[in-house]
C-alpha cells in the first residue's frame, strides 16, 4: 500500500502511474483493461491498480 493517500480515491479503483492517480473506475474490469491498454502502449510506465476497499495496489504485471 501507498504510504500517501492523498488523491486515492475512497471507493472504487484507479490506475496509478509512476506513482499518481490518473484515472478513476467503478468496476474491477474497467480498471484492468485500461491498465493493460495503457502498459501496452507505454511499457517504460510503471502502471498500478489501486483496489480502494482492499486499500492496496499491484503492479499491472500481476494481471
Amino acid at each position: 500500500m501507498r504510504n500517501s493517500t492523498r488523491g486515492l480515491p475512497a471507493n472504487g479503483f484507479a490506475i496509478i502511474v509512476d506513482g499518481c492517480v490518473k484515472t478513476e473506475f467503478a468496476t474491477r474490469d474497467g480498471v484492468e483493461s485500461g491498465a493493460r491498454d495503457l502498459k501496452r502502449r507505454f511499457p517504460m510506465l510503471q502502471v498500478e491498480i489501486y483496489d480502494a476497499q482492499a486499500r492496496a495496489d499491484r503492479d499491472v504485471g500481476a494481471i
